[in-house]
Parts: C-alpha cells; sequence; structure tokens
C-alpha cells in the first residue's frame, strides 16, 4: 500500500456541515486503517473537486483506488466519475487507476436500515409494527437502476420486519414524495408512520425532511410520527468501504465498477441518456452487470 492512495469521493453539499461530516468520515477511517493512504475529493459543492482529487493522488502514487461512497449508482457514479478518471489517466499515463462500486442496495446498508427502524420504533407509544407504517425516503434520480436499488431495498425491509406496509418515497427528481406516501398510509388506518431516511450525511435534504416530518405532525394530529436520520458513520459503511479497497487490491472479479471504461456510457452521454446497467436492447447500454451484495 506505499504507492496506493485510496481517494474516497463524496457527493458534497451546499450545506457545508455535510461536507465536514464525509472529511470527518475519513479522519476515523483513517484512524481505523493508519498504514492506508485516505484522501478524500467531491463531485461538486466542496473542495477538492474530482478533477483536482484524482490528479493529487496521482502525484504520490502509482495506484489509485477511486471509491464513490454513494448509496446508488446513478448519473454522478455512471458517468461523472468515470469521465473524471479517463481525463486523469490522460493527463497521469504512468498511474493505475481502479474504480471501485459505489456502496450499493446490499445486506449490510439493510441491517443499518433494521437497527434505525428499531431504535425509531422505540420512541412510539405504542410499538405496534401491525399499525405503523414506514417510508424509506431517499434522493430521487432520473436513473432508473437507482430508483430500483431502493425499492429493492424496502422490499427487503418489509421482508425483514412485522410491518405490513414499508413503502417508498422520493425527495425529488421523481415521486411518490413523502406527502403522498403519508396521505396514503394515513388513508388505510395505519396510526404510527416510521420515516427512514436514506441518506449518508447531512445538508440541504436532510434539513429538508426534518421540516416536512414536522409540517407532517401539525398536519395529521392523530397520527404519531418518528423520524430517523443518516447514518453515513455506521459501522457497516467502514467495513464496505474496506471491502472495497481488498477487493480491487486482490483483483476479485467485478471488484471494478463497469461503467469505467465502459464504450455505452459515452454513447449514453452523447444522447443525453442516464447509464443504466439494466438489461435491454435499447441503443444505450446492452451489457448487464449485478451491483448487489457487500462485495461487488
Amino acid at each position: 500500500m506505499n504507492h496506493t492512495t485510496i481517494l474516497l469521493v463524496g457527493h458534497g453539499s451546499r450545506e457545508d456541515t455535510g461536507n465536514q461530516e464525509i472529511r470527518d468520515f475519513v479522519d476515523q477511517w483513517r484512524a481505523r486503517q493508519p498504514a492506508w493512504r485516505i484522501e478524500v475529493c467531491f463531485i461538486e459543492f466542496a473542495a477538492p473537486s474530482l478533477h483536482d482529487g484524482l490528479l493529487a493522488a496521482a502525484q504520490s502514487s502509482s495506484r489509485v483506488l477511486v471509491l464513490p461512497l454513494i448509496l446508488n449508482a446513478a448519473g454522478h457514479a455512471k458517468m461523472e466519475i468515470p469521465e473524471a478518471i479517463e481525463h486523469a489517466r490522460e493527463h497521469a499515463p504512468g498511474v493505475e487507476f481502479l474504480y471501485g462500486p459505489h456502496l450499493s442496495a446490499c445486506d449490510p446498508i439493510l441491517a443499518i436500515l433494521k437497527r434505525r427502524l428499531r431504535q425509531a420504533m422505540a420512541t412510539l407509544d405504542m410499538p405496534d409494527p401491525t399499525t405503523t407504517g414506514v417510508v424509506l425516503l431517499g434522493r430521487g434520480s432520473s436513473d432508473r437502476g437507482a430508483n430500483g436499488d431502493m425499492a429493492k431495498m424496502a422490499r427487503w425491509l418489509q421482508e425483514e420486519s412485522d410491518h405490513e406496509l414499508v413503502d417508498l418515497a422520493f425527495t425529488g427528481i421523481t415521486f411518490p414524495r413523502l406527502e403522498r406516501v403519508v396521505q396514503r398510509q394515513v388513508l388505510i388506518g395505519l396510526r404510527q408512520i416510521v420515516v427512514l431516511p436514506y441518506y449518508l450525511y447531512t445538508g440541504t435534504l436532510m434539513q429538508r425532511i426534518h421540516r416536512q416530518v414536522d409540517h407532517l405532525r401539525a398536519q395529521y394530529p392523530q397520527i404519531r410520527f418518528a423520524c430517523g436520520t443518516h447514518f453515513g458513520f455506521e459501522k457497516e459503511i467502514f467495513e464496505l468501504v474496506e471491502q472495497r479497497v481488498l477487493d480491487l487490491l486482490a483483483g476479485v472479479p467485478d471488484s471494478k465498477l463497469p461503467c469505467d471504461g465502459c464504450s455505452y456510457r459515452e454513447i449514453a452521454h452523447d444522447l443525453g441518456h442516464g447509464h443504466s446497467h439494466e438489461h435491454t436492447h435499447a441503443p444505450v447500454h446492452v451489457h448487464s452487470h449485478t451491483h448487489e451484495g457487500a462485495i461487488a
């Protein structure tokens, strides 16, 4: 690892407290792995930028492991980061860049959600799952695969709990939104609702979620609400990124994100489409990759 830099790529937020949490995560990860050289950069809204982070890592290393600190793979993970890596390869031809997968829909993330759901239920007066609806609330995307990963997590959470209903809602881009889902759950007679944010770190969207839940409490005074928070410092997140590093170093099959070097990504970019890894025979991206599981 002496000549290897691990570059963690955070999304970045207009609210710097979210960016600071990512920096704090990196500090804690360095303390867990003192022999590893770990750096951080951001896709947007914070410095260093993705391009600057890649070039800086290449200056002191012969190998750079690029790890997206992102739950679902949409345009950032499938398009922007691979394009930035290609740019860095052109400027640092002697450096090997390896691109690992995003965190993905996987059992470790499910374990976090189950734990957060139990904690939220413990705050309710009557912690009865049969009368308590759950809403998994995440960042919406124009990429159907990213939204599908969230739908998968909602279904897994329902199958691993005693709740009869685990719904899915999004804070933007796509539908349904939180207010509509809560309205439906109230209409079918649920008396308590748990909102579980599907976010790693704080930021403007997390702040908006808590405001929305406060408004819902006022709108539905007969309903008891419990709202969770982001979960980027849970032990499973550290373990996931550590496993990504070990898999890349060991050359484990499928340990690299297929978007890196994918010719269909360039076609998708030129046509203005999202870069999907689902199986279709449409002109945009026709090969399939499975990104589920803790070890990708």
